[in-house]
C-alpha cells in the first residue's frame, strides 16, 4: 500500500503525541522537595471504598486523553472545611455523593505536575454503597473507575499509592 503524505496532515498526531508525552513523566523525588517561593495550595480528597462480596474496591478517576488513574481531590474553597472540600471534590470528579466518613487518613505534600505550586493534600477515608457516579465537574473528561484495593492499583502519584496502602491497613483493623 502506498502512503501519500498531504501537507498539514499529521499535525493532529504530533499534538496528541506531545500531549501524551508530557504525561509520560516519571514522578521522582524532585516532586516532593519543597521549592522556596512556590505558592501553597491546600487540597482535600479521599480514598472511597466499596465492598462487593469478598472484594474491596477503591474509586479512582481518570481525566482527559491520557487516562492516568488518580484519587479524587482538589482545592479547598473559601469557607469550606477540609472534609466539606473532600466531599465536594469527590462529587465533582467521581460523581459519588453517598459517602460515609471513616477517618482522616493522611496529609501529603508535593509539587503540582508543572512544579509551579506546592500542594498540601488532606486525604480522608470514606465508604459507600454507591456504584455509579456522574461527575458534576464537566470542564474535564472525568471517568470513574472501581479498582480492587488488592493488589494495589497503579496510580500516577506515588504518594497516593501510600495513602491507599494506609487505607487498606486501616480497613483490615476495622474489619
Amino acid at each position: 500500500m502506498r502512503m501519500v503524505r498531504r501537507q498539514g496532515r499529521g499535525q493532529g498526531k504530533i499534538n496528541r503525541f506531545k500531549s501524551i508525552a508530557k504525561f509520560m513523566i516519571q514522578i521522582d523525588q524532585s516532586w516532593y522537595e519543597f521549592q522556596p517561593g512556590l505558592p501553597v495550595e491546600v487540597s482535600a480528597g479521599g480514598v472511597v471504598v466499596r465492598q462487593d462480596g469478598d472484594q474491596t474496591y477503591i474509586a479512582v478517576v481518570r481525566e482527559g486523553p491520557e487516562k492516568f488513574a488518580v484519587l479524587p481531590k482538589g482545592r479547598v474553597e473559601a469557607g469550606e472545611t477540609l472534609e466539606e472540600a473532600a466531599h465536594r471534590e469527590i462529587a465533582e470528579e467521581a460523581g459519588l455523593t453517598d459517602l460515609v466518613l471513616v477517618e482522616k487518613l493522611a496529609v501529603k505534600e508535593r509539587c503540582s505536575l508543572k512544579k509551579t505550586v506546592w500542594k498540601v493534600v488532606h486525604y480522608f477515608l470514606f465508604t459507600t454503597t454507591q456504584v455509579d457516579g456522574t461527575p458534576t465537574d464537566t470542564s474535564f473528561d472525568y471517568q470513574l473507575l472501581w479498582l480492587p484495593i488488592t493488589p494495589l492499583p497503579p496510580l500516577f502519584w506515588p504518594e497516593q499509592a501510600d495513602v491507599v496502602r494506609l487505607a487498606r491497613d486501616r480497613l483490615s483493623l476495622i474489619s
